[in-house]
């Protein structure tokens, strides 16, 4: 190997070592940048998870706000129901019972566990029209007259222009239980007189807790019917005052029913 040759190698060496340096150089900017993004982004992800975990926090505080405004108005729509029955001389309890037959007979029907507890929570104001209706009606020991009971058909619609104008689901329903449960299924009732399905399914279900109730309950104007009585009349006015569909899931569930009836007895003395 000449003298020349020697030269070209170790030229070559010189050049391989220097680039060698180079990209030694190179890569190590390069994972030097890769540990300065690598730092961002975790920092980032830190400041993301707090944004998240805070935002989260706001979620759950809204959702109990929620659950609060949703139990103070069920809270409210039962207190009015009752003050409604009070002013009648009849008890809380009716209001009670006539929620518990309401829930029982819409799961019956099919309704979800949702709505039917919608209806539960709806059917205490099927009657708080009465708080305007006068006393000396409302509270008439005896049969009243024919001008009597116009005046007190009439809270129905009341009870229904108190609530309808409420665009909050509870109170929708509230205002078709109050405005629908004198209806009869031959169309004979009132105030509009609305026939078979035309009267909305809470109308129908709330009609057979209500009249369960007050019939097995003393009133100012007659004393408890017994229990056989009652049946009869149900079976009786399966298909007229009544959905005949929903008269058999009442004789069906009618055990649910009386256990009720039994929790929530009117004690008095």
């Amino acid at each position: 190997m000449d003298i020349r040759q020697d030269r070209l190698i170790d030229e070559l060496q010189v050049f391989m070592e220097s680039d060698l340096e180079r990209f030694k150089s190179l890569g190590e900017r390069i994972i030097k940048d890769i540990r300065r993004q690598h730092k961002i982004m975790e920092a980032s992800d830190k400041r993301q998870r707090k944004e998240y975990d805070q935002l989260q926090e706001k979620l759950l505080e809204v959702e109990r706000l929620n659950r609060e405004i949703e139990d103070t108005q069920k809270e409210v729509v039962f207190t009015m129901g009752a003050i409604g029955e009070s002013r009648s001389k009849e008890t809380g309890n009716h209001v009670k019972r006539v929620a518990e037959y309401s829930k029982i007979l819409a799961l019956a029907a099919g309704m979800s566990e949702r709505e039917a507890d919608l209806l539960k929570q709806a059917s205490p104001m099927h009657d708080i029209g009465k708080v305007a209706i006068p006393d000396d009606i409302l509270n008439k020991p005896g049969k009243l007259d024919e001008s009597e009971l116009d005046v007190m058909k009439q809270h129905t619609k009341l009870g229904y222009d108190m609530l309808k104008h409420s665009k909050r689901p509870l109170l929708k329903a509230a205002a078709t239980v109050a405005y629908e449960h004198h209806e009869r299924y031959d169309g004979n009732g009132y105030p509009r007189g609305l026939k078979g399905e035309e009267i909305h399914i809470y109308g129908r279900i709330t009609a057979i807790a209500d009249v369960f109730d007050a019939l097995g309950s003393d009133r100012v104007y007659k004393k408890a019917w017994d229990d056989e009585r009652i049946f009869e009349l149900f079976k009786n006015e399966k298909g007229k005052q009544f959905d005949p569909h929903l008269v058999d899931l009442f004789f069906e569930n009618i055990n649910e029913l009386l256990k009720v009836r039994e929790e929530y007895r009117d004690l008095f003395g």
